[in-house]
């Protein structure tokens, strides 16, 4: 496979014959690509970086670069990606530090889903999965066949134990156990009526008064959902847009925020 035109490639990297080198990526320093792995384009890596064989780096990833640690002072350090490895768009993977062993490795059929950070001293085992906007923060260690929630963040030096899942929005602060289901703390709350933005759209009063109407109703806590519709029916007028959100809350498998 062709290492393209455009891509810019040290000399002093070792590029498998068999890997794919796209358009107007960049590989800095010493770095090590194996075989069948391709760099799709405008991917970033810097070494000391080994890579090893049927990796997959998506646009606009940035991987080896130096640590954002105030302690790093330009040490030696490097990062190590094992086999099969799925690297999403703008997926950020720093090495090693002096303080943490001066490598920060993944294993082997990880998925980083796109926006993940996998900070310096970072360790994840293999068949991982960060989702979205997942983020590891120094020196954490990560097991096998994790899932961690999109947006969810794992405090430095926490491990997070194989087979568990983290749920999205979470923010670690402690070890995660092995095998378990872990969320953090998630409270969303209906506080009414969208007023300004429908008067802005051009909703009548009485359209709006009717939805406030709705929300009360719903939002009361000594009624549960179906009580708040049956009250929405009998004492609300049935304005389309009443109907609509009783179609919606009808129609919803998660049930709805109140």
């Amino acid at each position: 496979m062709p290492i393209h035109s455009t891509a810019i490639v040290d000399p002093r990297a070792s590029i498998h014959p068999e890997a794919d080198i796209g358009p107007y990526c960049i590989l800095q320093g010493e770095v090590v690509i194996g075989a069948r792995t391709r760099l799709m384009a405008h991917a970033f890596l810097e070494g000391p970086l080994t890579v090893g064989e049927d990796n997959t780096f998506f646009p606009y990833c940035s991987i080896g670069a130096a640590p954002q640690d105030m302690k790093y002072k330009g040490e030696r350090s490097e990062t190590r990606i094992g086999n099969g490895n799925r690297i999403r768009e703008f997926v950020t993977i720093h090495r090693g530090t002096e303080g943490g062993g001066l490598v920060t490795s993944l294993g082997d059929g990880n998925l980083l889903l796109a926006y993940v950070h996998v900070a310096h001293d970072c360790a994840l085992g293999s068949h991982n999965i960060l989702s979205n906007g997942a983020t590891l923060a120094g020196h954490v260690v990560v097991g096998d066949w994790v899932v961690l929630g999109g947006l969810s963040a794992v405090h430095q030096f926490c491990r997070v134990g194989s087979h568990s899942i983290v749920g999205g929005g979470s923010i670690v602060t402690q070890d995660v156990a092995p095998y378990s289901m872990t969320v953090a703390p998630r409270e969303a709350k209906l506080f009414g009526v969208n007023k300004v933005g429908l008067q802005r759209r051009g909703f009548s009063g009485d359209a709006i008064n009717a939805l406030h109407r709705t929300f009360r109703l719903l939002g009361s806590k000594t009624l549960n959902t179906s009580q708040a519709l049956e009250k929405i029916r009998a004492e609300v007028p049935q304005t389309a847009e009443v109907a609509e959100v009783i179609g919606f809350i009808e129609r919803s498998t998660r049930g709805v925020i109140k």
